[in-house]
């Protein structure tokens, strides 16, 4: 069983900051890419940050320079992505969910599934 593990949301007002993170846990053999995605209502859930697992990072424009998505590999099968939100504008309100590339123990091929968590609300709003 693999679980990814979100924390962290919650309403704040403009130009304040939040901190999310998510633990992926479990019968894992290996974690690759992580990131974090958002989808506002009415719209398409959308990219806002991924990191490989060697830390190599990738950001949604609308979020570059305020955002910053950061992991702890400590351990090889549960590592904790973490994204730190500042400067936050009523357009990031959302339902942020947590994303994982990994290798469960149950896969005999080693074969590579994709995973999501069960997402949490962040309000910016005066």
């Amino acid at each position: 069983q693999v679980q990814l593990v979100e924390s962290g949301g919650g309403l704040v007002q403009p130009g304040e900051s939040l901190r999310l993170s998510c633990t992926a846990s479990g019968s894992i053999d290996v974690i690759y890419a992580m990131g974090w995605y958002r989808q506002a209502p009415g719209k398409q859930r959308e990219l806002v940050a991924r990191i490989t697992r060697s830390g190599n990072t990738n950001y949604a424009d609308s979020v570059k320079g305020r955002f910053t998505i950061s992991r702890d590999n400590a351990k090889n099968t549960e590592n904790t992505v973490y994204l730190q939100m500042n400067s936050l504008k009523p357009e990031d309100t959302a339902v942020y969910y947590c994303n994982a590339d990994l290798v469960p123990s149950t896969s005999a091929t080693r074969r590579v599934y994709n995973y999501w968590g069960q997402g949490t609300q962040v309000t910016v709003s005066s």
